[in-house]
């Protein structure tokens, strides 16, 4: 029987390399999807065979760069920002079943409310960036931010609660448990509903406008160099990899597949690789949306249909 202490600290262990690890694979991944998508061969040279390196040589490149604070600047607060960003996601990840039997760091009996709490702390982290920064640019990138991050809540929760409803548990390996197949086809709107809603909570193109380079130089970012700036990168690529990983949990059955008791981790990892692959094909695929037409498409298009969804679903459980 392994003492408490180590089991924990041998799971704490593996979630934080994991959020070390996971993260860079999905960069290195970007890069190199883009790349083909894009026709563009610069990311494919940087250490020989096929740009191996080019990560590598982004995390030098940030390293090297000068870490400035802007003169202005709410220098504590300017300096924290980046460390919010990233907090958050790795508190996700404690509660993140990766596979049956218990194989998860932290399991919850509330996981899916904990994590959807957790997640909300993301809008924070921009705020800050954005009033420390002092820089017009930034705070209008961050007002931009906190709109975004404040309206997809809503349909991002609803979305989550219909699954919750469904399962008839809040604890994530739970619904894993309750998932049946036909949830593809029965849940298939809250699924759409909850991934647009997870890439506009984490800034991903087309729901970039707080960024929106053409406009606000880089939005809440713009005076961020150096391992700062890195960061706030590092938790764009944690950003993926955790909705990534929810959508695996509450829609595409987690550790469900052929020899789920051995190879559980395996098909969940698969699972976010190819939800990560996804996320980084709409970046490609998709221009930024305007501020209207994003506000349009929360307001008047995702959160009617969760909540449309969320009536359905409460009439099955009833009818069943």
């Amino acid at each position: 029987m392994m003492p408490l202490w180590l089991d924990l600290t041998i799971r704490v262990v593996a979630v934080v390399v994991g959020f070390l690890t996971l993260p860079l694979i999905v960069g290195q991944a970007e890069h190199k999807v883009m790349a083909h998508m894009q026709g563009r061969l610069g990311p494919m040279y940087a250490g020989g065979y096929h740009g191996w390196a080019q990560l590598v040589a982004d995390g030098v490149k940030f390293v090297q760069k000068e870490d400035i604070a802007p003169r202005d600047a709410d220098r504590r607060v300017f300096r924290l920002a980046p460390l919010v960003a990233l907090f958050p996601y790795l508190l996700v990840l404690l509660a993140i079943p990766l596979g049956p039997n218990g194989l998860v760091a932290q399991p919850l009996d509330v996981g899916l409310f904990f994590v959807l709490a957790v997640l909300g702390v993301g809008v924070l982290a921009v705020l800050m960036s954005a009033w420390a920064s002092a820089n017009k640019y930034s705070l209008l990138g961050g007002l931009r931010g906190a709109a975004q991050l404040l309206g997809y809540e809503l349909p991002l929760v609803l979305a989550a609660a219909s699954v919750a409803m469904a399962a008839g548990t809040l604890s994530l390996p739970g619904i894993v448990e309750a998932w049946k197949p036909w949830w593809l086809l029965w849940q298939a709107p809250a699924a759409m509903i909850f991934f647009i809603a997870g890439l506009a909570e984490i800034r991903r193109p087309p729901f970039d406008m707080p960024i929106a380079d053409s406009e606000l130089v880089f939005g809440y970012m713009t005076e961020y160099t150096g391992l700062r700036f890195a960061f706030f990168l590092l938790a764009e690529y944690v950003g993926i990899v955790v909705i990534a990983a929810l959508t695996t949990v509450l829609f595409l059955g987690g550790w469900h597949g052929p020899a789920a008791d051995h190879l559980g981790w395996l098909w969940t990892l698969v699972k976010v690789f190819a939800v990560s692959f996804v996320i980084i094909w709409f970046r490609v695929t998709y221009p930024r949306l305007r501020e209207d037409q994003l506000q349009r498409l929360c307001w008047l298009i995702l959160v009617p249909l969760a909540l449309a969804q969320l009536v359905l679903t409460a009439a099955v459980k009833i009818a069943m």
